[in-house]
């Protein structure tokens, strides 16, 4: 999306919400001159029909059962017309897991109804007044075991198909029916509002995010290491009031010992041109240490070891 759209993306915001006095999710926040669009990711897969109410129909998926998915269009389309905000594109990400995934889709529906108000909120309150008339809807799909009965999608809607076929033109240039669902053709914001906003949702509370080997992502929330003591206490400076990103370099084998991984982090810094190489740490600590993480949507905590994992992000 930043390619296509030349925008900055912001992953697993963690807005707080003034009126229930807890926070809403926000996966993926995409900021662009004149884009404003709330984009729902659905992961689905088998033979996908639209019903005479608008409503999906799914059959031959993992769950091997026809389910009925509600309107995900409309219902937007609805709540994109009742609320007004500025160049924001909201990514809500639903997930299909058999037979629960009727239900889970339902409760986020539920959910998603006050998302765009309650970002809305958070910037105002942060001294952004927002533009009007900026907000549309999407829904991306990249199950590449999608497939389409009749090709009667309404325009909103980017199947797999159209998705691994996006491509931005040069100079920034998008043309065809790419140009038509991202583009709206509207007037671009200034740069001195623009750079508040990047600004803005880039000090925004997020989900912490763990980065795995093979370009796997788990958001969260980082709790504590687990491992030897010697282990525990070089790590013990990597946490969210000292420290924004760790990574994880490089192994080492020193004879017959516990091979080794190299740990380097930097301090947390919101200046604009960000840390110099001269502020990062290095520790080396075993391979074996563990760190412990609540994946967010979860009600278990996790173990991943330091060798599964490449890099981790922490919310200040």
């Amino acid at each position: 999306l930043e390619k296509l759209c030349g925008g900055k993306v912001y992953v697993g915001l963690n807005i707080p919400d003034a009126d229930t006095g807890s926070r809403k999710s926000i996966d993926i926040v995409l900021v662009t001159k004149g884009e404003a669009a709330v984009i729902s990711v659905k992961n689905v897969s088998g033979f996908v029909s639209i019903n005479d109410d608008g409503s999906w129909t799914s059959e031959g998926g993992r769950s091997h059962r026809k389910e009925r998915i509600p309107d995900p269009v409309s219902h937007h389309a609805r709540m994109a017309a009742s609320s007004a905000t500025q160049s924001i594109l909201l990514l809500n990400v639903y997930h299909k897991k058999g037979v629960c995934f009727r239900k889970s889709f339902a409760r986020s529906v539920v959910e998603a109804k006050n998302t765009a108000s309650v970002l809305e909120s958070y910037l105002e309150q942060r001294g952004v007044t927002l533009p009007e008339g900026y907000f549309s809807y999407k829904v991306i799909i990249p199950n590449p075991n999608f497939r389409e009965i009749y090709r009667n999608f309404p325009p909103e809607v980017i199947t797999y198909d159209q998705w691994v076929q996006l491509e931005p033109e040069p100079k920034g240039m998008l043309s065809g029916w790419v140009k038509g669902a991202f583009r709206g053709g509207k007037k671009e914001m200034q740069d001195s509002f623009h750079q508040q906003l990047n600004f803005i949702l880039s000090t925004a509370p997020m989900w912490d995010r763990l980065e795995l080997k093979g370009s796997k992502h788990v958001l969260g929330e980082f709790l504590e290491f687990k491992g030897k003591q010697e282990d525990t206490l070089a790590l013990r400076n990597i946490k969210r009031s000292k420290v924004g990103h760790m990574a994880v370099q490089k192994t080492s084998m020193l004879g017959l010992a516990h091979s080794k991984l190299q740990v380097v982090y930097y301090p947390r810094d919101y200046r604009s041109e960000g840390v110099s190489a001269s502020e990062w740490r290095e520790v080396e600590v075993r391979s074996s240490t563990e760190v412990i993480f609540h994946p967010q949507n979860s009600t278990k905590v996790r173990k991943y070891k330091l060798s599964s994992i490449s890099s981790m992000s922490l919310s200040a």
